[in-house]
């Protein structure tokens, strides 16, 4: 259980670590399943339901920079992992006993070349009726400040939902400088593998390049309380209930203030964030092409 002084953190900045949440044999089966899905990505020559490349990507050399929510229909393990009581009894203390799982997917981040996450908020994303929305990322191997962690702005979550637009289209990211973001205030939010972080859905975050020789692979969750609603409409009721990890469904949204934008017009590139931000105009982060020593 979350501690009082863990709640008030969470409420004030915005976010969590958890160390070492998962651990023993649950960790070692999602390192092995995570490396036999790159490995299978050699017969892959483009972005499809499963895999989001990265450009580097090759059949002999296999470079996956994202395994999206597919993961979670073919494998059970991971749609097993996201109902493990050990998180959802954690979340029931930030965002009610009742939790729905939004999405889910994995961010590689692999050793030299791990593509960079602009900064964004998720809430730009999928804005809901009430902002008890959050996301959670196990790492599977140890993070410091070496191997590209998730930065997080403390306190960001209380402010404006920023505007994720360039050239009138969503595109997933926003120019910190423009939008007054002190970026130097960022926090990265590291542990061994297996910690478990926790962010509100409307903290500004983003991750840099991963410049060492060592990977960063960190499986992502999206949680909201039943009663929080996507403001995008729900396409199967069905489906949209079974996606309930903790407690019971209801078709009654509460509704609270909350700063929106609705990611509409859709974004010029589809597919995940990667794909969006490449509509971004201003990049805070340099990417793997545009660093010639590491290319090489």
């Amino acid at each position: 259980m979350l501690t009082d002084h863990q709640i008030e953190t969470y409420r004030r900045d915005g976010y969590l670590v958890i160390p070492r949440l998962i651990a023993g044999e649950q960790l070692a089966e999602l390192r092995s399943l995570t490396d036999r899905l790159v490995a299978d990505a050699r017969g892959i020559s483009a972005n499809d339901e499963l895999y989001d490349l990265e450009p580097s990507h090759s059949a002999t050399m296999p470079r996956v920079r994202r395994l999206k929510p597919a993961i979670f229909k073919r494998h059970a393990f991971f749609g097993a992992l996201a109902r493990d009581p050990k998180i959802t009894s954690l979340l029931a203390q930030l965002i009610g006993p009742s939790i729905r799982l939004h999405g889910g997917k994995l961010n590689m981040k692999s050793a030299g070349y791990g593509s960079p996450v602009e900064w964004h908020q998720d809430w730009a994303f999928y804005p809901h009726s009430n902002d008890d929305v959050l996301a959670t990322g196990i790492y599977l191997d140890d993070c410091d400040e070496a191997n590209g962690p998730l930065m997080v702005v403390p306190g960001s979550h209380h402010g404006p939902v920023h505007d994720h637009h360039a050239n009138g289209r969503f595109c997933g990211a926003f120019d910190p400088q423009a939008a007054g973001i002190d970026i130097a205030k960022a926090v990265p939010l590291m542990g061994p593998a297996g910690s478990m972080t926790i962010h509100h859905a409307r903290l500004v975050h983003g991750s840099a390049l991963n410049r060492s020789n060592r990977q960063r692979r960190l499986l992502l969750h999206e949680y909201a309380a039943a009663d929080a609603w996507p403001l995008m409409g729900v396409a199967d009721f069905d489906e949209f209930n079974s996606r309930m990890v903790l407690g019971e469904p209801t078709i009654e949204p509460r509704v609270r203030p909350a700063p929106v934008r609705m990611p509409l017009p859709p974004a010029d590139h589809q597919g995940s964030i990667y794909e969006n931000q490449r509509g971004s105009g201003r990049r805070f982060f340099a990417t793997y092409e545009e660093q010639p020593a590491l290319a090489g």
